[in-house]
């Protein structure tokens, strides 16, 4: 078992407690034992994270993209060499198996390797003048410190996608990251630290998140905020960015459909999405849901999936067979029961799992729940957990007017061998991120990001740097 050490803030290019001394404690959610500290910043700690990024973006945005771009990918081969010796940290506090740990740091990495070189092509350009003599260009600034707020079930998947867009194009950071999970992003920020970033670039801290937001948000140190969680606080701080006219990146909650068609290849749909949902405990924001399965081959995709879910080895985090291990907190586990009672009062039926597993830990059954009704909370609110919804649809309308019921619009998925299909359903689900026959989200060189309720602006693609960027006009007339 590897050895957790107790999590500092890190300030001005220096690791340290808070200035109170305060501390958190952080639990395994496996064992509910406590395995080390997190210290918690307070308004004296933020006052010095936002001199430090202030003076730290001074110096940043002066870097070249070139040399800014050195750094970073320096800081992506750190990361990588080090990916053996984070994932157990990762796996400790948050839950995953070790093996998705890993592989969340290396995809950690080449979101750093890829902001690092998009940063170099953030072109301006040159727009033709009426009258002679004259240049108007337009020029890409960094728009100035960052806050950023992040969750706890990708500590480090949802940290290095802003921590790489602010460095990229030349801001300074402060990054709230999770007091669950605090471990795992302060090693992504020590291999940016160990690889050159100035001091000051990047700041770390823990703490309460409604008083650190509603501190830094409206602060004028900071220009731009990005927050991923979700919709409810999504919205307020949203509104609190509003009121200060500050530009955000909001990455909010979701509840993906997935709509497959009776000319679907099943066996393949259901083994992927088998895999999909259960990822992470289903702690993922856009995990799938809402299984839309058209009548015709309804049963066989219910036996096929529910047969995959029977399948998957649910244990020990560290157990190289393990498919799923626990919950993150003991808040989901609670929320799984929850939805499981009302599913059953609303008609749902259970085809498999539904329960808590041994009296230690956050750990709970796969769940397959079918043909449950629309007032259920499950079909309504995101679970956030491993609970499957399946019920059938007849005609193509009908899957659409489904996908669309709800206000969330991040991810839907689609199966069918029908071009023609598959470019109707494209165009009619309202979503930011659709995948159709295969999973291809989250790559560092996609956008992600929702529409309607879940959100707005970008964390990947070549859009996901525009929010960090000032498009300044300079028009000059030779004299």
């Amino acid at each position: 078992m590897p050895t957790y050490q107790d999590t500092q803030l890190f300030i001005n290019g220096v690791w340290g407690p808070a200035a109170s001394g305060r501390t958190l404690p952080v639990v395994n959610p496996a064992t509910h034992a406590q395995i080390g500290t997190v210290a918690y910043a307070e308004k004296a700690d933020l006052d010095r994270a936002l001199e430090a990024a202030e003076a730290g973006f001074k110096t940043w945005r002066k870097v070249s993209a070139f040399d800014r771009c050195k750094i970073m990918r320096k800081a992506a081969d750190i990361f990588r060499e080090r990916a053996d010796k984070i994932a157990p940290l990762l796996t400790l506090e948050q839950g995953k198996p070790v093996g998705e740990a890993r592989m969340e740091i290396l995809a950690g990495a080449d979101v750093i390797d890829w902001f690092a070189e998009e940063g170099r092509r953030a072109y301006g350009r040159v727009i033709p003048a009426r009258s002679e003599g004259v240049y108007q260009l337009v020029v890409k600034e960094p728009v100035g410190p960052v806050a950023a707020f992040t969750p706890w079930n990708f500590p480090i998947n949802q940290a290095v996608r802003k921590l790489s867009a602010a460095l990229s194009t030349g801001c300074s950071i402060i990054i709230k990251a999770p007091e669950e999970t605090p471990a795992s992003p302060s090693e992504l920020v020590r291999a940016f630290a160990d690889a050159g970033v100035p001091a000051g670039v990047i700041n770390l801290v823990y703490g309460s998140p409604a008083e650190i937001s509603s501190y830094l948000i409206p602060h004028p140190v900071i220009r731009k905020m990005s927050f991923t969680g979700s919709t409810a606080v999504g919205k307020l701080l949203a509104g609190m960015a509003g009121q200060h006219m500050k530009r955000a990146t909001m990455e909010l909650g979701g509840h993906a459909p997935v709509i497959i068609f009776d000319d679907a290849d099943i066996d393949i749909a259901a083994k992927t999405m088998t895999f999909m949902k259960y990822r992470n405990a289903g702690q993922v924001c856009v995990s799938p849901t809402r299984f839309l399965v058209q009548e015709g081959v309804y049963k066989q995709f219910v036996e096929k999936f529910v047969e995959g879910t029977k399948a998957v080895k649910v244990g020990d985090g560290f157990d190289k067979d393990t498919k799923m291990a626990t919950l993150a907190n003991p808040r989901r586990l609670s929320a799984m029961v929850a939805n499981v009672d009302d599913a059953k009062k609303h008609g749902g039926k259970v085809q498999t799992g539904g329960y808590p597993i041994g009296e230690k830990g956050n750990f709970f059954e796969p769940t397959v729940i079918t043909e449950l009704s629309k007032d259920a909370a499950a079909m309504n609110n995101e679970p956030f957990g491993p609970l499957a919804i399946i019920n059938p649809f007849k005609t193509f309308d009908d899957a659409v007017t489904e996908a669309n019921r709800l206000p969330y619009g991040l991810a839907a998925y689609a199966w069918t061998r029908s071009a023609k299909t598959a470019n109707a359903i494209a165009a009619q689900v309202e979503t930011g991120m659709m995948t159709i026959n295969h999973l291809g989200f989250a790559l560092p060189e996609v956008p992600f990001g929702g529409v309607k309720d879940s959100g707005y602006g970008s964390e990947g693609g070549s859009e996901a740097i525009e929010p960090y960027l000032v498009s300044k006009f300079v028009t000059q007339a030779g004299l």
